[in-house]
């Protein structure tokens, strides 16, 4: 940092003001049309014009203190945590939640300045020392907050601060877009080509439903307060994260025979298909290959040819792994859905394959290279992706220590 860098403590350039205790807010208070209630999501998306709930002009005067204004700063307090984003003009009147910290600079504090450095490692170093809570981080109090330091130069210093990173900020979120643009044109030539495929099917194709070609089974979980069916247990035992290797040669979770014996775990066969019916995140509809011998519990369904000599296990797979955004939707119009997948429904997709195994190998092969081209494709612009990102982090750095080639003291 530079030696005529002021330092100062963040309550002595701010005023901070936390959001209601939740209680000062409960739902039998809000009203159709008013007063803005502004929450966690406005700070964490930076937009301030989708709004869920309002009060009376009665509340809004009962709790101005907690009004928001263009020109402040709001972070969300919890969960999400340390989410930034600046008020701009116009917005609707209203107030902040118990979810939010409102702060307001004072004259020798740029906004951006401050918004800026709040997005920098300095900050977000020194707020993680001051959070609680196990399972949901909360930030600590205001009075904690207040200590926190920031590094200070003079006002016409910060503005040239904030043009540089202004500008290099620009050229890094343009050079995302472009990574972003290829990684998702990969994927698309890879959907197109065995979109193409499958609808443009050969002489002697079949088309049946999984459940016609194929025997589903799932598994179970043995009692967790039986430690014995767990404890020194021998036998694999998979969970839907697992299907996220792709490939399964191993897996964490073990049971023991008793436990399986008490269960509905059973082992499934080596070489089918597994498919998660539910799971955090991307999870659900994820499938993998199982080239182990494995039980499972009930968030998996065992996918496996009754007549191999009919179709190939591997067919199977890459035609169910590149249906993947399909088969998330058999639940519902929307890949945000939660609702888990079932044997029903499994058993109702249509699978479409060359009748003889020679056909259907030479397919396989063809879904391997271009699967394998795709995925080295798809590293090379992530791994851009995340480069720009910590390239973002490395320019905040040296700017907050007065490191930035063009600025002067």
């Amino acid at each position: 940092m530079k030696s005529n860098w002021e330092v100062r403590k963040l309550g002595e350039v701010c005023e901070f003001v936390r959001g209601p205790f939740g209680g000062s807010l409960k739902k039998n208070i809000f009203k159709s049309e008013g007063y803005a209630v502004y929450e966690q999501q406005h700070a964490i998306y930076d937009q301030f014009d989708d709004i869920r709930y309002f009060i009376d002009e009665h509340k809004f005067n009962e709790m101005k203190r907690f009004e928001l204004k263009s020109g402040d700063l709001i972070m969300s307090c919890s969960g999400t945590m340390g989410k930034i984003a600046i008020v701009p003009k116009d917005i609707r009147k209203g107030i902040i939640n118990q979810a939010l910290l409102k702060l307001t600079p004072n004259a020798k504090l740029n906004i951006y300045f401050l918004r800026m450095w709040m997005e920098s490692q300095d900050f977000q170093d020194q707020l993680s020392k001051f959070t609680k809570g196990a399972a949901i981080k909360n930030v600590a109090s205001v009075a904690v907050l207040k200590n926190i330091l920031i590094p200070l130069p003079a006002l016409s210093e910060q503005k040239r601060i904030v043009e540089i990173l202004d500008k290099a900020f620009e050229n890094i979120s343009q050079a995302k877009n472009i990574a972003e643009k290829n990684l998702d044109n990969a994927d698309e030539i890879f959907e197109s080509y065995l979109q193409s495929i499958f609808k443009n099917k050969g002489d002697g194709w079949e088309e049946k439903n999984i459940g016609e070609i194929c025997d589903l089974m799932t598994g179970g979980t043995p009692s967790r307060a039986k430690r014995e069916y767990f404890e020194e247990g021998k036998i694999r035992w998979l969970v839907s994260g697992d299907v996220n290797m792709g490939e399964i040669y191993e897996c964490n979770g073990r049971i023991t025979e008793l436990g399986m014996s008490n269960s509905s775990a059973k082992y499934l066969p080596v070489n089918s298909i597994v498919m998660a019916l539910n799971g955090q995140g991307k999870t659900r509809g994820t499938v993998a290959m199982l080239h182990i011998k494995a039980t499972c519990n009930q968030s998996l369904v065992s996918i496996y040819p009754k007549d191999i000599k009919k179709i190939l296990p591997e067919y199977i797979y890459h035609n169910l792994n590149n249906r993947y955004k399909e088969i998330r939707k058999i639940t519902s119009d929307s890949d945000n859905d939660r609702r888990g997948l079932n044997m029903p429904l499994i058993r109702n997709i249509r699978l479409t394959y060359p009748k003889t195994i020679a056909e259907q190998r030479q397919f396989i092969e063809k879904f391997s290279t271009l699967s394998q081209k795709t995925k080295l494709l798809e590293t090379i612009y992530e791994k851009k992706l995340t480069d720009l990102e910590e390239l973002k982090k490395s320019i905040l750095q040296k700017a907050f220590k007065g490191e930035l080639t063009g600025v002067s003291t």
